[in-house]
């Protein structure tokens, strides 16, 4: 269709193996590489269900607006001045008991599947629904941790005091071609929160 050689397109698979974009399984082929997010929040914050086991919290969106976002966002979207960008509100539960409120905002025109989907459509994991309906793929994403007290509303959502300490992550996620495509703001009590890391 392009009219390029094989010898070409192996050398071009390889520098995308390298960079990592794709992943080669032995005798299953070479395949883009999906990258774990949802899992990456969880070093930072582990929650536990009734039986003591070790749970992911289930997730649902409360609330969806197309809005302008504030300065940070807009710098962090890279977006122009006056440019809408949809908003989610939404909850990480755990045996139905919210540990985790989170705010994400998404680009317009991009995701404008997305923000036709009513609340009930949404999933827990949200990276397989921007491919499915919107064909944008997080290939990298940069996070930063933060320490603060919890805000009034934030308290409200959490179950827990105004002012109590809470952790928030913040994330901008970007595409293959390093434009960012989402903006995330997660925060959870700090009782929750256990940070690991292995140094090698």
């Amino acid at each position: 269709m392009y009219g390029v050689s094989t010898g070409t397109l192996r050398k071009a698979i390889d520098l995308l193996v390298a960079e990592g974009m794709l992943v080669r399984n032995q005798g299953r082929g070479t395949y883009i590489r999906r990258p774990r997010f949802d899992s990456s929040l969880f070093r930072f914050f582990r929650f536990k269900g009734r039986n003591g086991e070790s749970v992911r919290p289930s997730a649902r969106v409360m609330h969806k607006a197309t809005k302008i976002p504030d300065t940070a966002v807009k710098d962090a979207l890279r977006l122009e001045d006056g440019t809408e960008a949809l908003q989610l509100q939404r909850v990480r539960l755990v045996d139905q008991i919210p540990v985790l409120a989170e705010e994400i905002w998404l680009p317009l025109p991009r995701f404008a599947s997305i923000a036709a989907l009513q609340l009930d459509e949404f999933e827990d994991l949200l990276y397989p629904l921007y491919e499915r309906y919107s064909r944008q793929v997080v290939a990298s994403a940069t996070e930063v941790l933060r320490v603060e007290q919890a805000e009034s509303s934030i308290a409200s959502t959490l179950n827990i005091s105004p002012g109590d300490p809470v952790i928030r992550v913040q994330r901008t996620a970007f595409d293959f071609a390093g434009a960012p495509i989402e903006w995330r703001s997660t925060v959870g009590a700090a009782s929750g929160f256990e940070y690991q890391i292995e140094i090698r």
